[in-house]
């Protein structure tokens, strides 16, 4: 067939055609040549080839059909747009007609022109509709070319406003499929207003329609929802839905920032919210502050069940609270004292969980208050902190602990006030980071600040003064213990032995146990307190370790053995005392230990010790207090050599 193909070259001459094609078959010349001439050969190519073209024929005349069918197809089509066109054109021309005739019979008097005012108000009506219909149509079918030329022609009419709903409507059809309403807002926002452009002149009031539609209907249904269901029932949950119903409103009004919505889009957006949230806002602070109360009492509650404890009445005004206020501020035995076996009543699980409850309050505050009355609203929950944690928890425990301590002369006491120091210091470091990162920044312009801070000023004072208490009384108590031990312990022959050559120099028993006693609680007071407040506690310890053996020491007579002994049971205690790291209790044991000296050096070099440099500015009396204790202090050389 291609053969043949190469046979119907332009121009095409039938003659010309047959002779090349006899030519090109083998023995069919008629002029000599290699071949002779084979008429039966040329007849079979020639029925051949006619088969070839009668089939070639029979292709190419489908091939034409077809293509006949295609063009009047096309031929349709174009006719169709024609038309559509040329009907859209005259619509065009009818709507411009009709709209300049419904302005001027707005002018014509009624009484004359009723029947004309009519109709021309009539066509105006259907031709309104009409289009109102084809826009509709045309935003169905996506063809946003035919809406913006309907939109334009609707401009003009009454029925414009009509259109921008139908189009608002439309475009939410299908828009909300997702869990997640307000993810699916803002893609349906994102999405007409990369087409509203295209459609209308005027597309920021469009889309500003659109946004306060989604509000108004979409989402104060949904939060209507959410919120109306729990807010009578379960305050928590409704903070929580409410907290989180208005984060994601306004999330979703900062991504609609984005677009042109006119002028004001801030007031705009804030007004919808407002719309939307503003029956829950008035009150919510009454909610969060009756919730975090009762939240708070559960709490406490609950611990204090885990102990199987009732809590006592602090601060009544009874005789009982009078005896025992007196009790814990002064050393009267007014009766006995509280057991609590060792008992704290502090939680560090309690506080965070107050903490907790109370930061998630603030972080409400801060989204739900109106700026106006956010100060104030953070000043309320900070004031029930203060109520739950600092007084119904710490204070408390610090009152119980107070009661719990016993009195001076008790033995053995279980001196667990230092615990409660501790932890009390921890919690009040968790409550002081409270105040600083999430009080602070909601009050830190606003009069309230120094309310707040006047208001924990008086906190941190009134629970240092307990602590002061608790601690001074149980420096009492340990100096009360070192007191039995040396009473049960220190025998009178300690310091004048009955056989003066028969004693090995060290320290007695009662300075043993005295001083495993001192160095632990000397431990206890590092492991309780921090910073500046060891050494203040250890420095009052010391002293009053200081006082309890001079005075204990000053009740003995001493030979010169007896002396010896009564400095090396001062030289331990001087260790012990390295153990404080305070330097005036070591010069205090120094000097201590210098006038212990005088116990048993020789009368000739009294003088010689008494001017040396540890005891050259001590008062004389104390001087002469430390010689008369020496057993030989009543013979006439020693008073000699002293005077």
């Amino acid at each position: 067939m291609a053969t043949t193909a190469e046979l119907f070259e332009e121009p095409f001459v039938a003659d010309e055609y047959i002779e090349r094609l006899v030519w090109r078959t083998p023995g069919g010349g008629s002029r000599g040549g290699s071949e002779a001439f084979d008429p039966k050969r040329l007849l079979e190519e020639f029925v051949n080839h006619i088969q070839e073209l009668q089939i070639m024929d029979e292709r190419i005349q489908r091939k034409v059909e077809k293509l006949e069918q295609q063009c009047q197809k096309e031929a349709k089509e174009f006719a169709r747009k024609v038309q559509e066109l040329q009907k859209s054109n005259q619509i065009k021309e009818a709507a411009d007609i009709i709209q300049k005739l419904h302005l001027i019979a707005q002018e014509l008097p009624f009484d004359r022109f009723s029947e004309v005012k009519s109709k021309i108000a009539s066509k105006y009506h259907d031709l309104e509709c009409q289009l109102i219909q084809e826009f509709t149509s045309a935003q169905r079918r996506g063809e946003i070319s035919r809406m913006r030329e309907v939109a334009a022609v609707l401009l003009h009419f009454k029925g414009y406003s009509h259109c921008v709903d139908v189009y608002i409507k439309q475009c939410q059809e299908g828009a909300y499929l997702r869990n997640d309403i307000f993810e699916d807002a803002a893609i349906l926002c994102q999405r007409v207003n990369k087409q509203v452009g295209d459609i209308f002149s005027n597309p920021e009031t469009v889309l500003a329609k659109l946004i306060q539609n989604v509000f108004e209907i979409k989402l104060q249904s949904f939060v209507k929802d959410q919120l109306e269901e729990c807010r009578r029932s379960d305050a928590e949950q409704y903070l929580k839905n409410l907290y989180d119903l208005y984060t994601r409103t306004t999330n979703l009004s900062s991504k609609l920032m984005e677009f042109n919505l006119g002028t004001d889009k801030q007031t705009f957006l804030s007004k919808l919210i407002k719309s939307i949230f503003i029956s829950y806002l008035e009150n919510y602070i009454e909610v969060e502050t009756g919730y975090l109360k009762s939240r708070s009492a559960m709490i406490l509650q609950r611990y204090y069940d885990s102990k199987n404890h009732q809590k006592r009445s602090i601060g009544t005004g009874g005789i009982q609270d009078l005896k025992e206020r007196i009790r814990q501020r002064t050393n009267l035995p007014l009766g006995p004292s509280i057991d609590t076996h060792g008992e704290t009543f502090l939680s560090q699980e309690v506080v965070v969980n107050l903490l907790q409850e109370t930061k998630q309050a603030f972080e409400r505050c801060h989204r739900l208050s109106d700026p106006s009355d956010l100060p104030r609203n953070a000043f309320r929950i900070f004031t029930i902190l203060v109520e739950f944690l600092c007084i119904e928890h710490i204070d408390y425990a610090l009152e119980t602990g107070l009661a719990g301590i016993p009195s001076s002369d008790s033995r053995n006491a279980n001196l667990y006030f230092l615990d409660v120091v501790h932890q009390a210091n921890t919690i009040f470091h968790l409550f002081d980071k409270q105040f600083n990162d999430h009080l602070m920044p909601l009050i830190s312009s606003s009069p309230k600040l120094s309310e707040c801070l006047q208001k924990k000023k008086e906190i941190i004072e009134q629970m240092e003064m307990k602590l002061d208490t608790g601690i001074d009384r149980t420096l009492n108590c340990m100096i009360g213990q070192m007191k039995h031990i040396l009473a049960a312990e220190q025998k009178k022959t300690d310091f004048k032995p009955e056989d003066e050559n028969n004693v090995l120099i060290q320290y007695t028993n009662a300075c043993v146990k005295v001083c495993a006693y001192v160095r632990k609680q000397v431990e206890k007071i590092k492991n309780s307190m921090d910073g500046k407040n060891v050494d203040t506690v250890l420095m009052e310890l010391g002293v009053r370790f200081h006082r309890l053996i001079y005075e204990h020491l000053q009740q003995y007579s001493y030979s010169c053995m007896g002396g010896m002994l009564a400095i090396c049971d001062v030289a331990e205690y001087r260790k012990c005392a390295k153990d404080f790291k305070i330097p005036l209790v070591l010069q205090l044991f120094d000097t201590l230990h210098a006038l212990c000296n005088l116990l048993v050096v020789a009368p000739d070099n009294l003088k010689q010790v008494c001017s040396g440099e540890q005891l050259a500015n001590l008062d004389k009396t104390i001087l002469h207090s430390f010689v008369q204790l020496r057993a030989d202090y009543r013979s006439a050389r020693l008073a000699r050599h002293f005077s």
